[in-house]
């Protein structure tokens, strides 16, 4: 893992609560001109000082962990301006902007948990963040602050199935871990199942051309082909594209890609499934090295990701119940 993650930050507290230890979650909702970070975004920082998350390179992390330990000690929540119009003079963005805080108090655990129960169910799960408290919505909505609360949306972690073999595969296996994705390889290779497997990365044997074991996939899931060659993908890959995902890949030139189009339409895929997968994959062009080539593939996926977590809560077929604000 190179950095925190939002799910990170609500195991922190949960796990300072577990220890008895109380804890303050501070919330970006304001931006005036530029920020280096996205509304929503958050931090959380315990009694002792310790914190998890950031909102800077480091420029106000300090003063937002003092912050931090005085609203436990005067007992209510605050919402505070850093940069361009704040009352801390000396504390100041990179950027030139401003940004605003949300500080919450002793955030309600039994919230927190709820959360990470509904991610670790593979669900989003929305709640309304206020100074004074943290609040389970019933449905996921979107509300920009208001002076008085903020609707916050989570999303599950992204899940990355890679099926190929080699070292395509365990590079990209291992860049995507270290990267914070939930990573399941699947593999014919013996070779390559064993060392992903002592690496500690979920890995799953393929004894079969004709049955994909993936144990399930949600809107949050990626699916990305490493095979040099179409035997593993025609009876694999039409599996793949029937499954729930935001994203199906697998590599190849371009005219690898348009075979394999022709191949799916053969089989009877219905063409606005053929339609979805990605061909010819990756933003870097022409690589030639299984480490570049994880790093391409891997980078279009997140930014994908990414667009995902920006818009889901428009998502309706993808998100059942959601409704906007």
């Amino acid at each position: 893992m190179i950095a925190t993650t939002p799910t990170d930050i609500l195991r922190f507290i949960a796990e300072r609560h577990a220890s008895q230890i109380e804890t303050v979650l501070v919330t970006l909702v304001g931006i005036k001109g530029g920020a280096s970070r996205a509304i929503g975004a958050q931090m959380a920082i315990d009694a002792n000082g310790q914190r998890a998350g950031s909102f800077s390179g480091g420029c106000i992390e300090d003063a937002v962990a003092e912050e931090a330990l005085e609203t436990l000690s005067d007992g209510w929540g605050r919402v505070v301006r850093y940069g361009v119009g704040s009352p801390y003079i000396d504390v100041r963005l990179p950027c030139g902007g401003g940004i605003d805080l949300l500080f919450t108090p002793r955030p309600q655990s039994s919230v927190i948990s709820a959360v990470l129960d509904k991610l670790e169910q593979r669900e989003a799960a929305s709640v309304a963040l206020q100074c004074d408290s943290i609040t389970m919505l019933p449905a996921l909505t979107q509300r920009a602050w208001n002076g008085e609360c903020l609707h916050h949306n989570y999303q599950p972690d992204l899940r990355i199935y890679a099926l190929g073999q080699g070292e395509d595969l365990t590079a990209f296996a291992r860049l995507g871990a270290y990267f914070g994705a939930n990573i399941h390889a699947l593999t014919p290779d013996r070779t390559a199942f064993d060392l992903l497997a002592s690496d500690g990365i979920a890995a799953t044997y393929l004894a079969t051309r004709t049955t994909l074991p993936i144990p399930q996939s949600d809107p949050w899931s990626a699916i990305v082909f490493l095979f040099h060659g179409p035997d593993w993908e025609e009876q694999l890959l039409p599996q793949a594209l029937a499954l729930p995902s935001f994203y199906v890949g697998a590599i190849g030139s371009r005219r690898t890609h348009t075979a394999r189009l022709a191949m799916l339409e053969k089989a009877g895929v219905p063409f606005e499934k053929i339609s979805s997968i990605r061909g010819h994959i990756g933003l870097i062009p022409a690589t030639r090295d299984p480490a570049t080539l994880a790093l391409s593939i891997l980078g279009e996926i997140v930014a994908d990701f990414n667009t995902l977590s920006q818009w889901s809560h428009w998502m309706g077929q993808s998100l059942a119940g959601t409704t906007i604000e």
